[in-house]
């Protein structure tokens, strides 16, 4: 059967699955959005997840037109309907469609959407060996002209410096914020190992407080790591004995180079590995 995508309440076969071209979602990326996984058929922290989605669409003055309970069924509903049980999810709610202009008032209908399908993960040689990345040049979106806890549809910015570490033969980009201080990388959060302690840009760096990240932040409690969320510099980065990411997708993944520069000697600290673990065996306990 092909797959199968939810939009407002019923399914559509992905070839027929279609809204407005005057959706303000797609006119001027008027909308919100989260990134899941599920495995074997459970939700990873899917509460969390649609805490977050609702908080931006408040954020923005977008009413979602269920209930969180109502989504959260709709979600696992999508999954069963597609056969599927380790994958990647995405959910969307966009302004709805309007006429031409700025004016959220104009419009009407908001799309709720739920994408389930087969997860894409970086190659398996990454997260044994590590990767290397760049620092972008594209600075990330200052929080006085929009707040970066909105996951907004609106996803430029990362998408510029994303092509900057792509064109540098990089799979990820560093971002730095308008101060210059490391902030996150283009779909990830950054954590670096120094003298034992694991150490992530705090909230008010300009990041989005991933839910990963926060459960790697649990994790490493439960494991007796030492943890600080704090300012962060590039020289920081240069100077860790160790150095990864982590995402919805990505899960937790090493990196031993940035800007050419080798970190912790280029090779995957035990400290990284011992979180990788413990990460793996969390979702799939």
């Amino acid at each position: 059967m092909p797959l199968q995508i939810y939009i407002n309440g019923q399914f559509y076969d992905k070839e027929n699955a279609k809204i407005s071209v005057y959706d303000h979602g797609l006119l001027y990326g008027d909308g919100v959005f989260e990134g899941l996984r599920s495995y074997s058929g459970k939700v990873f922290q899917l509460t969390q997840h649609l805490d977050r989605l609702y908080e931006s669409a408040l954020a923005i003055c977008l009413q979602i037109p269920i209930s969180k309970a109502q989504l959260a069924d709709d979600v696992n509903k999508t999954l069963k309907i597609n056969n599927l049980h380790d994958a990647y999810i995405r959910l969307v709610v966009t302004r709805g469609s309007g006429s031409l202009g700025l004016d959220p008032n104009r419009t009407s209908d908001p799309q709720v959407i739920i994408i389930a399908d087969s997860i894409s993960l970086y190659p398996e040689e990454n997260y044994k060996n590590g990767l290397k990345i760049i620092t972008a040049s594209t600075v990330r979106s200052h929080p006085a002209a929009l707040s970066p806890r909105i996951k907004s549809l609106n996803y430029l910015n990362n998408i510029m410096a994303k092509m900057e570490g792509l064109q540098a033969g990089c799979v990820e980009a560093l971002m730095l914020n308008h101060k210059g201080e490391v902030a996150e990388c283009t779909g990830d959060n950054i954590f670096i190992v120094k003298n034992g302690v694991l150490m992530t840009p705090s909230k008010d760096a300009g990041i989005l407080e991933g839910i990963t990240r926060n459960a790697v932040l649990e994790l490493a409690r439960e494991h007796g790591i030492p943890t600080q969320e704090v300012t962060l510099t590039r020289h920081d980065l240069f100077v860790a004995d160790e150095c990864f990411l982590t995402g919805s997708a990505a899960e937790v993944i090493p990196v031993v180079s940035i800007d050419s520069r080798p970190i912790g000697g280029g090779s995957v600290g035990a400290t990284t590995i011992k979180l990788m673990a413990a990460f793996k065996k969390l979702v799939h306990g």
